[in-house]
């Protein structure tokens, strides 16, 4: 029995560890702030890691081997919905069990949610206006480190949130909307009421990032535009916020100058790096990607053409995945180039690709190494990941063609992961999906995969018409289309999720296309 207890206890802590391993920088400052009610000021401030919040919530016995709810709640707010298999746990799950088990407060979700939608320029602004309150020495303050100062002080309780809304009032209504939410909450709930409903599609969350997805048929601009006329029946806040909502069709846009945006700066002397990542062989029961070293070798021909300086890596492990990215991040020549590229392409899940060593890589985690304060060389300039990957179950292939998923069936308790919860929650992202969550790529073992091999002949095509990205990308979308017309019974369809504020365009090159 003793012996017993003793694995129990191992595995436990191997998956708390696993779980650490995962989360990033802004993930372990989320957490923290989440546990601000559970745990003390003092030993929070010493939080380094994941693991060292672990191990306060357990010596508080809040989080032990029998009962790991707490930690499948905080994973659930801070949206690292793919760890909750970790603890046994789905989405749906948590959601059920929220309104009985749930510990983080509705205050606390609401402090939350209002960090979570402070941007860069309206955090300048609130700290502008909270200047007299704000210590002088401190240089620089995230929106959670704002909201903890003022609590300290006094300033922000529970039960008065004044001053949160008199600086919501002048810097921004929506989120004065999000406090004033809960104030009516709190009035209508019972005291021992401890869990707000979580908006599963909050556009709060969203705003920034815009999702196409279209398995059944091809978005066109046009789509967009008429969306655009119409403000949205569930939204009463009027057309800056519109949602166009269909079957098989879903976009996020913030406001309608979206399509008269201007264009990221392309004219410096080197446009930037691309990496491509190209994982064709594994360790264990994944099968060998036969065909992907000709997708690899277009994608260099192809970016080199672009004047992108193009460097390639065959099969990485997890770990050396990891490595290459915080190698990366940290290269200071970032700066003197115009963007940055990053193509991946390997066997996957939903949300996650896998390394050689058969170690699933959470795409979240890749793009956040290069966000504006992790890579500040980087910062304001267009990001752009493309991942050739299934995002879901394996299908039955016809002859020649291979989907990039794991061999054996993905448990039940997989997580489905949306590129929106995959990309960073600030600017200048774009994440180009070969196909949308819960479904296989495809990948012919001679020709390479449908997505890669689209995305190189409309680039080499729609370029030289000087035609943007995301224009670019829905020819990519009736481009596999069509491929998977052709054979009748498999369908395909790449997503796009982006938060890029211009239209990004690449100077035409001198040299003819490559092919």
């Amino acid at each position: 029995s003793s012996n017993m207890e003793d694995d129990v206890s191992l595995k436990f802590h191997q998956q708390l560890l696993l779980i650490d391993e995962n989360l990033v920088a802004e993930d372990v400052a989320a957490l923290k702030f989440l546990c601000t009610d559970l745990l003390p000021f003092k030993k929070l401030e010493s939080v380094k890691s994941a693991v060292d919040i672990f191990q306060l919530l357990m010596a508080e016995e809040y989080l032990n081997e029998q009962d790991n709810f707490l930690l499948a709640e905080l994973l659930y707010r801070i949206r690292c919905h793919s760890l909750l298999k970790k603890l046994g746990y789905t989405k749906e799950k948590v959601q059920e069990c929220l309104h009985e088990k749930g510990r983080v407060s509705p205050y606390r979700q609401m402090l939350y949610e209002v960090a979570e939608n402070i941007t860069n320029e309206v955090l300048k602004d609130i700290i502008f206006l909270l200047q007299n309150y704000l210590p002088k020495r401190r240089i620089t303050l995230s929106a959670l480190e704002l909201l903890i100062l003022l609590e300290k002080q006094g300033l922000l309780t529970e039960n008065n949130v004044q001053m949160l809304e008199e600086v919501c009032i002048n810097v921004s209504p929506d989120l004065l909307e999000t406090v004033n939410c809960y104030k009516r909450a709190k009035v209508s709930l019972p005291q021992q009421e401890n869990t707000l409903p979580v908006k599963e599609s909050s556009l709060s969350r969203t705003r920034d990032i815009r999702v196409v997805t279209s398995p059944q048929g091809i978005l066109k601009l046009k789509t967009i535009r008429d969306s655009m006329q119409r403000p949205c029946e569930k939204d009463k806040r009027g057309p800056e916020f519109l949602v166009s909502c269909c079957r098989h069709v879903t976009i996020l846009l913030n406001k309608p100058e979206v399509l008269k945006m201007t264009s990221y700066r392309m004219d410096g002397q080197h446009r930037g790096f691309c990496l491509v990542i190209n994982n064709v062989n594994f360790d264990g029961s994944l099968q060998e990607r036969k065909g992907s070293c000709k997708d690899a070798e277009e994608l260099e021909r192809v970016f080199t053409w672009l004047g992108l300086d193009v460097r390639t890596y065959t099969d990485l492990t997890s770990r050396q995945i990891k490595d290459l990215m915080q190698t990366w991040q940290h290269l200071q020549d970032h700066k003197d180039r115009d963007c940055f590229i990053c193509c991946i392409l390997s066997h996957g899940e939903s949300g996650a690709i896998y390394g050689k060593d058969e170690e699933l890589v959470s795409i979240r985690m890749i793009m956040s190494h290069f966000t504006a304060r992790q890579c500040p060389q980087l910062a304001e300039k267009p990001k752009l990941f493309f991942i050739q990957a299934c995002q879901g179950k394996e299908i039955q292939c016809p002859v020649y063609v291979e989907a990039d998923a794991q061999v054996p069936h993905f448990s039940s308790m997989q997580q489905s992961i949306s590129p929106s919860e995959s990309i960073p929650e600030e600017a200048d992202f774009l994440l180009g999906m070969a196909t949308i969550d819960g479904y296989v790529s495809f990948r012919h073992i001679q020709q390479g995969a449908w997505y890669i091999q689209a995305l190189c002949s409309k680039l080499q095509l729609l370029v030289p018409r000087g035609e943007d990205i995301l224009s670019i990308l829905t020819e990519v979308n009736e481009d596999v289309g069509r491929r998977v017309d052709r054979l009748g019974t498999k369908k395909q369809m790449p997503q796009p999720a982006y938060t890029l504020r211009r239209k990004f365009i690449f100077p035409i090159p001198r040299d003819p296309p490559p092919s």
